[in-house]
């Protein structure tokens, strides 16, 4: 453990970070499994802010309290899975809860594929308001897994360990995908005022010409609007309407271009300019790229 920028502390070690969650030194040093009950937190050595160096797979039966990842507040009043990367900033009021933790050192991973592939699930970069809720009967397959792995843990290590282990967290993690997929779909009345919402903010950006003040919008500064993060925002939009976040902020700034080419006498650089391009040709690109048609030819076709 160390003290990184901003005196945030730094953990580097399982077997530091057990110390100070007052549990036994881990079963090994590059993963362990946790019941949350067991933790009893050295409040005189664990500060309400720190980074951990591992990631980490937490079940929670209720997740009450306020808690702080990234640059947003959130309070819970039911229980998910959440998902972290390495090298995030944590803030936590610590509430007492009941639940599992899942501890990875990346280098566990090393020489085995999962180490890039982990990379590519995206929940690992979603706040953590956009907890996994999985049913009763999710639940008992996450919790099969968790007993493998803690099995597997306790057991006495071989050859055959850690190969063990991995399938099972890849297992996990593929679980964890099939049931996010799921609860874009269940959730579809929250997930439907989200992308109202999302229309609102992009029809005001562009209808009032604040990308001539603000510049295109970006994912980011959509999701810090709809308080939600940008990788969450896009697999929502991928679930809801099969284009990335991305590629909806560009639909929508094509169909304001074609209103702008059809209907005002504008040049084309005037219009780029009015949509938050610096260059023009940026401009004439990214419409060719999305409707096969330079905008001169796209207003041509109207006349």
């Amino acid at each position: 453990m160390k003290k990184g920028k901003n005196n945030f502390q730094v953990f580097q070690s399982l077997s530091d970070l057990h110390r100070v969650l007052g549990l036994p030194k881990p079963l090994h040093p590059m993963i362990s499994f946790t019941d949350i009950k067991d933790i009893k937190i050295l409040p005189e050595e664990l500060g309400n802010t720190y980074i951990l160096n591992f990631y980490k797979i937490s079940y929670k039966s209720t997740l009450c309290g306020q808690a702080k990842y990234g640059q947003h507040y959130y309070d819970f009043g039911e229980g998910g899975l959440v998902y972290t990367a390495p090298n995030q900033v944590f803030e936590l009021n610590h509430q007492p809860s009941t639940g599992f933790l899942l501890l990875i050192h990346p280098d566990f991973l090393l020489s085995y594929p999962l180490a890039n592939k982990i990379k590519q699930f995206g929940f690992f970069g979603y706040a953590t308001n956009e907890a996994l809720h999985v049913s009763d009967r999710e639940k008992e397959t996450i919790f099969s897994i968790f007993k493998i792995i803690d099995e597997e843990l306790r057991s006495r290590i071989d050859d055959f360990s850690q190969d063990v282990i991995i399938s099972q967290i890849e297992l996990l993690l593929n679980y964890s995908n099939r049931y996010y997929k799921r609860q874009f779909i269940t959730r579809k009345v929250v997930n439907n005022d989200l992308l109202q919402k999302l229309e609102e903010i992009l029809d005001d950006y562009f209808n009032n010409n604040k990308t001539l003040t603000q510049g295109i919008p970006t994912v980011q500064s959509l999701a810090e609007q709809l308080n939600i993060s940008s990788s969450y925002l896009s697999d929502l939009l991928r679930s809801l309407i099969g284009q990335s976040a991305q590629h909806y902020i560009h639909s929508k700034l094509i169909e304001k271009a074609k209103e702008k080419l059809s209907t005002t006498n504008f040049t084309v650089s005037e219009i780029a300019y009015e949509l938050g391009f610096e260059h023009a040709q940026s401009f004439s690109k990214l419409f060719k790229t999305k409707t096969n048609l330079s905008p001169l030819e796209f207003r041509q076709s109207f006349n």
